[in-house]
């Protein structure tokens, strides 16, 4: 079938967000809080997230794969530490006909953290981290009826065809300059600072959990009064 550009409706250019957003970068040490993250994701989810009904043993290999060295991938946190949004940006092999350096987005988000913007959020950083990387095209691969992801890329500029149930959607990235190199810098210590302090706030109240347990264990019983 021949894929058909998208005439479903006229975006207009994205308004630009003022609500900071902490995105850090994960590494291969959290590949447990991506599967965790993953498997929470309901059987509907999964289908539009990549195309299939994925089982958990699948979502646990899709995981395993990761490769960490060559891609990147990208988290939003709850104060708890849970991974409410994860976007994987995995670099594509380069075509013989073209020397054109491509890259794939993928985003998922819990359904209790939707409506918040963090896939909007999300793809906005994956941008500036494949300008900086000189990457030229974004690519995100969708099921057509994935009209949340079709419209955040739609809105940041990209166009969008369709081939049956599927959906591809590209964006010509900028080059990278140095005010993306320093807004990425700024955003990723601003991160990894906010991940820090959440993390040391759970420890700290982890420690008083403890405390007021051996408390109420060592604690004398109440003396009875005698008649």
């Amino acid at each position: 079938m021949t894929l058909v550009p998208d005439q479903l409706v006229d975006v207009p250019p994205a308004v630009p967000s003022f609500q900071w957003v902490p995105i850090r970068s994960l590494s291969a040490r959290q590949r447990p809080r991506i599967v965790n993250h993953l498997m929470t994701l309901s059987e509907s989810d999964r289908y539009l997230r990549f195309g299939y009904a994925a089982s958990d043993a699948q979502l646990t290999h899709y995981a395993d794969l990761i490769d960490f060295e060559q891609d990147e991938v990208f988290g939003i946190f709850d104060r708890r530490l849970r991974l409410l949004a994860m976007a994987h940006l995995a670099q594509l092999p380069l075509r013989k006909d073209s020397q054109v350096r491509e890259a794939e987005f993928g985003v998922s988000v819990l359904a209790h953290a939707r409506g918040r913007g963090y896939g909007t959020r999300l793809f906005e950083h994956a941008v500036l981290h494949a300008r900086n990387r000189h990457i030229d095209t974004l690519v995100v691969h969708a099921m057509s009826e994935n009209t949340p992801m079709l419209s955040i890329a739609r809105r940041a500029g990209a166009s969008v065809v369709r081939d049956g149930g599927d959906a591809l959607a590209r964006l010509q990235l900028p080059p990278d300059d140095w005010i993306s190199h320093v807004d990425e810098m700024v955003e990723s210590h601003a991160a990894d600072l906010d991940y820090r302090l959440k993390r040391q706030a759970q420890r700290v109240a982890r420690l008083v959990e403890a405390i007021g347990e051996v408390k109420r264990r060592y604690q004398p019983a109440p003396c009875v009064a005698r008649e």
